[in-house]
C-alpha cells in the first residue's frame, strides 16, 4: 500500500471520529488533511506532483460543494474530500465519492424502514410529482425542513474508501 493512501486513512479515521461524535468535522482536520497532502505530493514528485495533489483536491472539493449546495451533506465533508482529493488523486477521490454515496444511500434506506418511514416518504415524493404533473405545482423539497433524515456522512465515507481502495 501506498504511503499516501496510509496519509488518506489517517485523515478518515480522525474525520470519523469526530463525526460519530459531533457530526462535524473541524477544519483543523479536513484543511489539515488537504494541506498535508499537498506537500506530500510537492515534496515527492515537485510541481507535477503539486499538480496532482490539486487536481485531486479541485476534484473532490468540487463535486462534494455541489451536494452541499443541494442540501445533501454538511460543509465538512466538503473539504473532507477535498483532503482525500490531495492525498489520492483524481481516480481514487471519484471512486471513494461513488462509493460513499452508495452506502449513504444504503443507510438512509436500512434508517427509513426501521423508523417504519419509508412509505410515508415514498407516498410524500410521488403525490409532489403527482401534483407537479397535474397541478403544475412542484413544491421544492428543503434541506432544513422539519423531520429531515440525518446521519454522520462518515459512517457511508469510511466504508466507501475501503471499497474504493480495495477495487482501485
Amino acid at each position: 500500500m501506498h504511503i499516501e493512501y496510509w496519509g488518506c486513512f489517517i485523515l478518515l479515521s480522525v474525520a470519523f471520529i469526530t463525526d460519530m461524535r459531533s457530526m462535524k468535522i473541524p477544519n483543523f482536520v479536513t484543511m489539515g488533511g488537504m494541506i498535508l497532502g499537498i506537500l506530500f505530493h510537492t515534496m515527492m514528485d515537485g510541481s507535477s506532483g503539486l499538480v496532482f495533489a490539486l487536481q485531486g483536491a479541485g476534484t473532490g472539493f468540487g463535486l462534494m460543494l455541489i451536494l452541499y449546495l443541494l442540501g445533501a451533506v454538511g460543509g465538512g465533508d466538503v473539504k473532507l474530500f477535498g483532503g482525500v482529493g490531495a492525498w489520492c488523486g483524481i481516480g481514487l477521490t471519484l471512486s471513494t465519492m461513488m462509493y460513499s454515496i452508495f452506502a449513504a444511500g444504503c443507510i438512509g434506506l436500512i434508517i427509513l424502514i426501521w423508523r417504519r418511514d419509508l412509505f410515508n416518504r415514498l407516498r410524500g415524493v410521488l403525490s409532489s410529482l403527482l401534483g407537479s404533473i397535474v397541478l403544475k405545482s412542484l413544491v421544492p423539497i428543503q434541506a432544513n425542513a422539519k423531520g429531515h433524515l440525518q446521519f454522520p456522512f462518515m459512517l457511508a465515507v469510511l466504508p466507501g474508501a475501503i471499497m474504493a481502495f480495495y477495487y482501485f
